[in-house]
């Protein structure tokens, strides 16, 4: 190659470059801040179930965000990785259609699984868009020190909107717990779980002292929130992913069997009385924060349509719960969401709907971990792939985060788990880049 040839190609790869740490930097601010944080949460909107957080306005860079990611995706070397395992997401999300098209709302189904469909696309891009192992963890620990600025701005500049009111109108018992910019303690604690992994990753793959900041602003917001699950669960997550990398014989009981045993004595505590009085002689809340009576009245629920159940999105906060009146004598009807990820897939798109996001999130998962590559299995890099997943699939257990198009967990989950599947095989370093000392690094 001639010296022209090379000055232009390094010109087209620094370009490159800096629109993929734009997009990067775009897409986390987006899901971890969004375009309107700070809700209200003492206005009457919020007990509107049809008013979300969709505008216009969120729907517009929502698609200028995906056609970037489409295009940029469309044009790089590893295309062949977006949107894996394609007949097996293929499948899922045609089920999805079938049972929301002969739900009472088939609308509210094919919406979300296009947004779905979406996230997914952008999940699967975004780990293409670092030139190296340092430049990841340099844009992440940027993105996230932007994060934790807008939290705590709004703890000391804005409390009536960053911290739990007593006159706010869904749960004024949560009076006096941070939020930050989130609409709720509960997602801002598992933010702040998912910002310590990545601090420790950042520590260890690009700056000492950016990381422990990260580590440190992450902690101190969790314990405020209020958050036990959460606060509980990030050290048992660092241990349980640190015998996961160590004891390779115990990663299916970790991961297949944790889960199970999670849902059982947490969901099975709610509908077989021998369990929840057994868990209750522990000294543990069997109802899991008033959540046992949700989950009785979603397994009610879930025994009448179990094959195909109601329709993705076509069940909590519809028009026949919420106006229900008198007709169901619990006040269950009136919950945003059934609190389990896995009751919930399978309340909306059955035992089949079940099955299949098991098969994407769980085994495809500890497969592509046993594939993982000796000299990649104990890097920093996998390591915060695997605590991001397994911290999600158990806190799927006690929250609604699957296929949650909007939701900055949902969304890093995923990344994880492209991330899993890029390491398992050795795409992530399949394209190098020249690194500012002149070098060549890989991701």
């Amino acid at each position: 190659m001639d010296r022209g040839s090379y000055a232009k190609a390094e010109r087209t790869s620094g370009s490159t470059a800096r629109v993929g740490t734009a997009l990067f930097i775009a897409i986390f601010l987006f899901f971890w801040i969004s375009i309107n944080p700070f809700v209200d949460l003492t206005r009457e909107a919020v007990l509107d179930p049809s008013a979300g957080n969709s505008n216009r306005l969120n729907q517009i860079i929502s698609l200028l965000l995906f056609a970037g990611m489409l295009c940029y995706g469309l044009i790089h070397p590893l295309r062949e990785t977006i949107l894996r395992p394609r007949l097996l997401l293929a499948i899922l999300y045609c089920w999805f259609i079938v049972v929301s098209l002969i739900s009472a709302h088939p609308m509210l189904g094919i919406k979300g699984v296009i947004l779905s469909v979406m996230v997914t696309v952008n999940a699967s891009i975004y780990l293409l868009l670092p030139t190296s192992e340092r430049h990841f963890a340099r844009m992440l620990g940027i993105a996230i020190l932007v994060m934790l600025s807008v939290a705590y701005y709004g703890i000391v500049f804005n409390p009536s909107l960053a911290i739990h009111q007593a006159t706010e109108l869904r749960e004024p018992m949560n009076a006096g717990l941070w939020r930050g910019h989130f609409p709720h303690k509960n997602s801002a604690a598992a933010a702040m779980v998912i910002a310590a992994f990545i601090g420790l990753f950042v520590m260890n793959a690009w700056s000492r002292v950016a990381g422990i900041a990260i580590v440190a602003l992450s902690f101190v917001f969790l314990v405020n929130t209020g958050g036990k699950t959460s606060t509980a669960m990030l050290p048992a997550i660092l241990l349980v992913a640190f015998l996961f990398e160590k004891v390779r014989f115990l990663r299916i009981p970790i991961a297949v069997g944790g889960v199970g045993l999670f849902n059982l004595f947490a969901v099975g505590s709610a509908v077989i009385v021998p369990l929840g009085e057994f868990i209750n002689g522990l000294g543990v809340d069997a109802t899991f924060t008033n959540r046992a009576d949700i989950w009785r009245f979603a397994f009610g629920a879930l025994a009448e349509q179990p094959l195909t159940g109601y329709g993705f999105k076509a069940f909590w906060q519809t028009e026949e719960l919420v106006y229900s009146g008198g007709t169901v004598e619990t006040w269950a009807v009136a919950a945003a969401n059934g609190h389990n990820s896995y009751l919930d897939i399978a309340l909306m798109t059955g035992f089949p709907g079940l099955a299949l996001t098991l098969i994407w999130i769980l085994f495809l998962p500890l497969r592509n971990i046993a594939r993982i590559a000796p000299e990649r299995e104990h890097t920093h890099l996998t390591r915060l792939f695997v605590r991001i997943w397994l911290y999600t699939i158990f806190n799927a257990g006690l929250e609604s985060l699957f296929f949650e198009g909007g939701s900055l967990l949902w969304f890093t989950f995923m990344v994880a788990l492209y991330g899993l599947s890029l390491q398992s095989s050795a795409e992530l370093a399949a394209v190098p880049a020249r690194a500012r000392e002149g070098r060549l690094v890989h991701a």
